[in-house]
């Protein structure tokens, strides 16, 4: 087995004991948001993030030492290993490499090459290959007439070469090939291709202008090294949908001189009629083809590779949503003919009562779902109204407001993007859940769970049906599939899990636990009653130490036997933290007793153990400062304006309050209210160049939007926020910059972008890429 520890620790600048333990770790069972937390002692405080790239890197080579071996045995078991191919073979680094050097030697399909050494060939192509380099005495003085000589000799009409010129040409088959399979002269070429190349497109004849989504796409041209990731996913797309051709096109010509100048080593022109011929046919058919299509499958790879991150971006702040917290909701999904169907949930998520009400028909019916309304949000005492942003959204959220006017305490009004909510409603899952309930109702139910806790409800959803990504569809899915898991992982465990009221699918993120376990977690609760401490874990089915020590700090049981329990502090720390509350005379189960603490006279040193360093006592301390506090950032929602409700009611410069819904390369998307997203193009962020929308907007983020583009024919809205707010002309209506905060919400701690095992530091506004990098790797 080979040693891959000093070139990763080459590669990502760390020391070797630090990737030698996180890998011992990672080989042991251990999760990666758990090591993150709870192991920072043994890997030197390697953050997720770090952790991750470890693994897939570590992962990538080892697959390529395998296929090493696999091409190694292979080559010697022809006898045509060589000390220096080797040698060569052991310290590549990349597969395409590995693989241009295996070419030679592995097995083809029957080829001109191989008729030719078939003919018996072969030797005239050596002949003619050490004439080239000089090796065959008066070479140099070769002539036309010497060549028809030598080609002579092999005539054999019965092995089928008739002529001179087709044993001639038989034997620069031979030579064309092996041109084709020098793996110097490959990368040569593949260098050529990305540094000049360049994707060329046009729409087919069969699609007229306008009648196509890839109209920008009908006479495109842009440089290979400076194409986007979605432009090149689009135009493959299109490409794929049969409405685009699409073409990397390079100076061939300059190619073939390069070419040229590397195989013709011989300055005796006899020789250039033959190998001028042979080199353009070894570029054109046989190089040409493989080399371009693997230059667009690693841009393929490098495109899918950012869309993923992209998609990943988005999905971690939609899952790290501020919560609006555990209070009595009333959940509408809205509609006009088939009337609203209104769902109340009480403080845990669970499911209380269905009503449907007809607020959009006659003025009695009207009339009766406003007392239908008030009678819900009394008898419930209803804190949180939550209206799913789909059809006839805007219209029911002002019959609410018309209905609950003049009420002592009314609840709070929030639109809920509800988009994949359909897809929950007919999943196994909820089937499971409610299977009395009808699939609308089931919606409007998952709805209410979104406004309480969105990580809670949106872990039920496959991560591509959430509406957050780009072009998730083209990307490699098995892929996407695993890094979206790893974020859901990353922000489950970042949160915490309450174990009494988690669902199985909850459940099953947690770092250990797999979905057996969890179901095993739920059918012991279900026959038990709640857990009183986390120990009684260990009475859980198939739930033994391995799986406890990985899941135990991730879970949370409120009210319990140990306060400690209510807290991200691991259960193998409890005994330094009873020492640590003995030494400050502090009794823990005093129910204020972690509020009184005078934390900054602890000396962390003291408490110092084999297994136990500053890192692990600062997050402790973290945890007994504000224990039980949930780490999401503080619950906010924008106030549409009433009298904006379609694209007819928008006009060029209003100043407008909107979500962003999806944040893709290009830009931003944003809900205003008007059941379609406005786009706000990178161009138009900020007044600044912007080259990562990620470090201006962020899914969820309530904006400040100005009216630049209105295309109903389209259905295209174009927004800028480019000095939104300043004297620009168009007044903001007043509604425009209201915000709200739940009632009884303490602010919560900023969420951060990409390491969720990391302390959370509360603060107004989004850090920047460059401030978390510098949080996150901030020692004390």
């Amino acid at each position: 087995m080979v040693n891959l520890v000093p070139l990763l620790t080459q590669e990502l600048s760390l020391q070797s004991w630090q990737i030698e333990q996180a890998l011992s770790l990672l080989q042991e069972g251990a999760t990666v948001p758990f090591i993150a937390r709870y192991r920072k002692e043994r890997t030197g405080e390697m953050d997720e993030i770090q952790l991750r790239h470890l693994q897939d890197r570590h992962q990538y080579l080892q697959e390529l030492e395998d296929r090493k071996q696999t091409v190694l045995k292979a080559i010697a078991d022809q006898g045509k290993l060589t000390p220096a191919l080797k040698a060569t073979i052991t310290h590549c680094l990349q597969k395409t490499e590995l693989e241009d050097l295996y070419l030679p030697y592995k097995p083809k399909r029957r080829t001109r090459a191989t008729i030719a050494r078939e003919q018996g060939l072969e030797p005239l192509a050596q002949w003619l290959d050490r004439c080239n380099s000089g090796e065959i005495l008066g070479a140099k003085s070769l002539t036309a007439a010497d060549l028809e000589q030598e080609g002579a000799n092999y005539v054999n009409p019965d092995q089928g070469v008739a002529t001179v010129a087709e044993a001639l040409q038989g034997a620069a088959d031979i030579l064309a090939e092996g041109v084709a399979e020098r793996a110097e002269l490959r990368a040569m070429v593949r260098e050529m291709v990305l540094r000049s190349g360049r994707f060329h497109s046009q729409i087919k004849a069969d699609f007229p202008e306008g009648s196509t989504k890839f109209e920008l796409y009908r006479s495109y041209d842009i440089a290979l090294a400076k194409i986007a990731p979605h432009n090149l996913l689009a135009l493959l797309r299109g490409e794929r949908e049969g409405v685009l051709d699409v073409q990397l096109v390079f100076d061939e010509e300059a190619v073939l001189l390069q070419l040229t100048a590397q195989v013709i080593r011989s300055s005796n022109p006899a020789l250039h009629p033959v190998y001028q011929p042979l080199i353009r046919d070894a570029f054109q058919r046989l190089m040409k083809t493989s080399i371009t299509k693997g230059i667009i499958n690693e841009k393929k790879a490098w495109a899918d590779g950012e869309s993923i991150q992209t998609f990943e971006a988005n999905l971690r702040e939609l899952l790290l949503a501020a919560p609006a917290g555990m209070k009595p909701t009333l959940a509408i999904d809205p509609g006009f003919r088939t009337g609203c169907k209104v769902a109340v949930i009480d403080p845990t998520g669970q499911f209380l009562h269905y009503q449907a009400i007809f607020p959009h028909q006659s003025k009695q019916e009207r009339h009766q779902a406003a007392e239908t309304l008030k009678r819900l949000v009394q008898q419930h005492q209803i804190q949180l109204i939550a209206i799913g942003n789909g059809t006839a959204s805007r219209e029911t959220e002002a019959f609410v407001g018309e209905a609950l006017q003049g009420m002592d305490s009314a609840p709070i009004t929030v639109m809920v993007n509800e988009a994949g909510a359909s897809i929950y409603s007919a999943s196994e899952v909820a089937i499971a859940e409610f299977p009395d309930l009808d699939i609308t109702v089931r919606g409007a139910i998952s709805i209410g769970r979104r406004l309480q806790d969105p990580l809670a409800e949106l872990v039920k959803l496959d991560p591509k049906s959430i509406g957050v990504g780009q072009y998730q569809h083209d990307v490699d899915q098995k892929q996407l599939k695993q890094k979206l898991e790893e974020t859901v992982e990353s922000c489950v465990n970042y949160v915490g899990v309450d174990l009494n009221t988690a669902s199985k699918e909850l459940l099953t993120y947690v770092s250990g636990l797999s979905g057996t376990v969890a179901g095993n977690i739920i059918a012991y609760r279900n026959e038990k009653g709640a857990f009183r401490d986390r120990k009684e874990l260990l009475k859980v089915p198939k739930l033994g130490p391995k799986a406890f020590e990985q899941c135990a700090g991730f879970l949370r049981i409120r009210h319990g036997k140990n306060p400690l329990d209510n807290t991200a502090v691991h259960p193998e720390s409890y005994g330094i933290v009873a020492q640590i509350l003995q030494d400050l005379g502090v009794n823990l189960q005093q129910p204020e007793a972690l509020k009184q603490l005078s934390l900054g006279q602890v000396q962390l040193r003291r408490y110092v153990t084999e297994t136990v360093g500053e890192p692990t006592l600062r997050d402790i301390l973290e945890e007994l400062d504000k224990p039980g506090r949930d780490p999401r950032a503080q619950f906010t929602y924008a106030q549409f304006r009433d009298d904006i409700q379609t694209l007819a009611d928008l006009q060029v410069g209003m100043e407008l309050e909107g979500v962003v819904t999806n944040v893709a390369n290009f830009g931003a998307f944003v809900d205003i209210g008007v059941h379609q997203d406005g786009l706000v193009h990178i161009s138009q962020l900020a007044d600044r160049f912007v080259s990562d929308p990620q470090q201006v907007v962020k899914v969820g983020q309530v904006v400040k939007v100005r009216v630049q583009e209105v295309n109903p024919a389209l259905k295209r809205i174009g927004l800028s926020m480019k000095a939104v707010g300043q004297d620009q002309g168009a007044a903001p209506h007043p509604q425009a910059t209201q915000k709200a905060t739940a009632a009884g919400d303490r602010p919560r701690p900023a969420r951060p972008q990409k390491t969720p095992s990391s302390p959370p530091k509360a603060q107004d506004s989004q850090p920047s890429i460059k401030d978390l990098k510098a949080r996150f790797n901030r020692k004390a």
